[in-house]
């Protein structure tokens, strides 16, 4: 295992450096590492390490997410308002759409079939679009309309809605019915990941101000809330969610309204830690990337991830409607709600595993959405945001 993790730090550290030379997004050398590492190519990752690579990502995941938290200022979410909320769903419901026109024409499957492909590709990634949308408030770029607030906000709530579609259409096609009442995990796991972060905020504060932590054993304190919150969210089952990330990110929100001083302490130790994160969090996505699947996709699977990437982006812009925004700062946001990589890498194999006759397909539309969306989304924003969006004083 060690051998692995050297291996992981310092190949990420080494393409990433490569790629950031070459004036690409440095995660793209990091996935490159992984994809290279990983069993579809060398090999030379040790099972041990692949057997716990979900739970590291999430790890990641939730140093990021915490991060967020701790940053965002809930003045700016009240702003933006109505596109925020619409952001957490409509652009997943506008590219399951184009997965359902196009899916059975371009790849033969049945309607069923294509929605399950739908919820797969669907997701934007958090660990995509979270760091370089915290880089723009640290920036101030686009901070005065709430932009980077508003693309956080929707990107983490747009997971919950669409793994829970997820559960629905695997269980439509694994041979069972569709039940409504399964969606009613979507507005529980909003509404009560929510509830849980807020309490766990209020009573972290409430300890941080009676007793005398140090910041480091603060950090060591929220962090194993933040696994139990996670822990909590999988422990539910039935007609009941609760959404864990979404729950960590309230957590640090509220402790940034009660506390502002400790809040900020704390993300600049966060920020620190999402550097080993990072790494650990983009090289495993790329191990966990079959690349003989995207070779024999063929071009029907990259037609038709580009073609729904457009019914996404049209989804953004109607979230957009009746704004402030300028058309360059809407064409920004549409851009920056495109990248894939973490929920993709994680359910892109259940159906497979699960023996659905769409499996083989669904994996492969998964890998290739990594493979497409995550660099031009990176680059994209990288490229953008210093051309679309003012820099606030």
């Amino acid at each position: 295992m060690l051998l692995s993790l050297a291996l992981i730090f310092l190949c990420g550290i080494g393409l990433g450096g490569i790629f950031a030379k070459l004036k690409l997004p440095n995660l793209l050398g990091m996935i490159a590492a992984g994809m290279i590492l990983g069993p579809h190519i060398l090999n030379v990752l040790d099972q041990s390490v692949l057997s716990i690579s979900s739970d590291l990502r999430q790890i990641a995941l939730i140093i990021i997410l915490t991060r967020a938290g701790l940053n965002l200022d809930v003045s700016d979410l009240r702003k933006v308002g109505r596109p925020a909320v619409l952001m957490c769903f409509v652009p997943a419901c506008f590219e399951i759409t184009g997965i359902l026109l196009f899916a059975p024409r371009l790849l033969g499957m049945s309607l069923a079939e294509s929605f399950v492909l739908g919820t797969v590709v669907a997701a934007v990634s958090p660990a995509v679009v979270v760091p370089r949308m915290l880089r723009l408030m640290d920036e101030k770029y686009g901070v005065d309309k709430g932009i980077p607030q508003m693309i956080l906000a929707g990107a983490s709530v747009d997971d919950v809605f669409v793994i829970v579609l997820f559960t629905s259409a695997t269980g439509i096609v694994s041979g069972g019915r569709f039940d409504a009442l399964n969606l009613v995990r979507i507005p529980t796991s909003i509404l009560l990941g929510i509830a849980g972060g807020v309490l766990c905020g209020i009573l972290l504060t409430l300890l941080f101000e009676k007793q005398s932590i140090r910041d480091s054993l603060k950090i060591v304190i929220v962090m194993s809330i933040s696994f139990l919150l996670v822990t909590l969210d999988s422990a539910l089952t039935g007609y009941i969610g609760f959404s864990g990330l979404l729950s960590v990110m309230s957590m640090g929100l509220t402790m940034r309204v009660k506390n502002i001083d400790t809040a900020q302490r704390l993300s600049l130790k966060y920020s620190k830690l999402w550097v080993a994160a990072e790494l650990l969090l983009f090289v495993l996505v790329g191990a966990a990337v079959d690349i003989r699947y995207a070779l024999s996709s063929g071009v029907s699977v990259i037609l038709l991830i580009a073609s729904v990437l457009v019914f996404r982006m049209a989804g953004v812009f109607v979230c957009l409607l009746g704004t402030k925004l300028c058309l360059k700062e809407k064409i920004f946001c549409m851009l920056a709600y495109t990248p894939k990589a973490t929920v993709q890498a994680a359910i892109g194999s259940v159906p497979l595993a699960m023996g659905l006759a769409c499996g083989n397909t669904v994996l492969t539309a998964a890998v290739v959405s990594i493979l497409i969306t995550a660099p031009f989304g990176a680059v994209a924003i990288d490229l953008t945001y210093k051309k679309f969006l003012e820099k606030s004083s």
